[in-house]
């Protein structure tokens, strides 16, 4: 597609590094490029970074790589070596940002550590996203985000009672962990513009970052000594919410509402439970929590799913099928809010690619570039850089570029 004349982003201005690989790292380059800011990428010359080659390929490229690196600029550089850690850090004295999910310690063996760096330039703000985090016994150890899961608590209560746990499909993780970087990122840039402060380290924990999220998990093991266990498709101490068989499929209902529940109850031809002064709060429900499924499903069981959702939605309960990649794609509610954008990649083939999250209304998000190709804008990231095409080509020529 020919990408449209854009407006400045709510983040144009905003120069930043992106040293990290795969997922955590550049997922939040990615959020913060969506958004305006300019975000260049630094890669290994020989392969780039692993993500392209990761799941379905498309001439030679994953079509993931698609959506987690536009609007990025690709520049091949050797880390590893003095040239290469020299220029980094000539780039990164001109960013505001600087993001990094390398194993703790790795900056610091090049000579860029957050004192040196910021010597050169005190308002970098340097989002450092790792297993366990710079600091405590275990940051040395290597951590993906599979296991920040487990550790920060989510693989245990996934699956059925007694079971193997097991993932939600994606590398929620990873993600977890993007995001609350990128929280950390706004949250230092405000710091230092409307406060006057300085830059700062942002040290996130995949563990922590999923810890973040369990809810009352660890209240209630405080209090109680309540050791919370994994509970299939229902919603533990909330009820009714779960997963129930339809004729062709299967509906998740959330009835746990009061009121909610006595609707449910009616469209079902349960007056009886509606009424009933022991299921009137949550507390009640969940002492009869399986009397409650057992009476939803018997309703569920004979119905197709698109008739149980349609009595639902005319009774206001809350209620949805499972969706699919092709049921996303082909759904009007994703289409009409821009969720689903056609996107050409640098070799010339239309892919859809999830839309722009969150919506900012004055100054929404924006595809302005589709994912780079490796060392696609090396050239032109140096020449920012005052260097000659003659210097260029001798970085290239000793493979510190490509």
């Amino acid at each position: 597609m020919t990408l449209p004349t854009l407006s400045p982003g709510a983040l144009a201005g905003l120069r930043v590094v992106e040293m990290g690989q795969l997922i955590a790292g550049p997922f939040a380059g990615k959020t913060l490029g969506d958004f305006g800011a300019d975000v260049i990428k630094i890669e290994p010359p020989d392969a780039g970074d692993p993500l392209r080659n990761w799941r379905m390929i498309q001439d030679g490229t994953s079509v993931w790589w698609q959506v987690q690196s536009r609007n990025k600029r690709s520049i091949a550089l050797d880390l590893r070596s003095a040239e290469g850690q020299d220029i980094a850090r000539k780039l990164i004295a001109q960013a505001d940002v600087l993001i990094e999910n390398f194993r703790p310690g790795t900056l610091e063996g090049w000579g860029m550590d957050y004192a040196t760096l910021s010597r050169d330039n005190p308002g970098l703000v340097m989002l450092r996203i790792s297993g366990y985090g710079q600091t405590g016994p275990y940051r040395d150890l290597p951590g993906f985000g599979a296991i920040g899961e487990a550790m920060g608590g989510l693989r245990h209560l996934t699956g059925e009672p007694g079971r193997v746990p097991v993932r939600c499909g994606i590398s929620i993780g990873d993600t977890l962990a993007a995001l609350h970087g990128t929280i950390g990122v706004l949250t230092a840039l405000y710091h230092r513009k409307v406060n006057g402060g300085q830059g700062q380290v942002i040290d996130v924990a995949l563990h922590e970052a999923v810890f973040n999220v369990m809810e009352s998990l660890v209240p209630e093991y405080s209090a109680f000594g309540a050791v919370r266990e994994a509970a299939g498709s229902a919603l533990p101490g909330i009820a009714p919410s779960n997963a129930y068989r339809c004729a062709d499929g299967v509906v998740l209902i959330a009835g746990n509402g009061d009121s909610i529940f006595k609707r449910l109850m009616q469209c079902i031809g349960r007056d009886d439970l509606a009424t009933d002064p022991a299921l009137a709060d949550n507390a009640g429900r969940v002492r009869r929590v399986e009397e409650i499924d057992a009476a939803i499903e018997a309703w569920t069981v004979s119905r197709t799913v698109t008739g149980v959702l349609e009595s639902l939605g005319a009774a206001k309960v809350p209620a949805g099928r499972v969706y699919t990649a092709r049921d996303i794609v082909e759904d009007p509610h994703y289409l009409a809010r821009d969720m689903i954008l056609s996107q050409e990649t640098r070799d010339g083939h239309e892919v859809k690619v999830p839309g722009i999250v969150p919506k900012l209304l004055g100054t929404p998000g924006q595809v302005r570039s589709s994912a780079p190709r490796l060392g696609d804008d090396t050239d032109t990231v140096l020449a920012e850089l005052a260097f000659s095409a003659q210097d260029i080509a001798a970085l290239r020529e000793r493979k510190v570029v490509a």
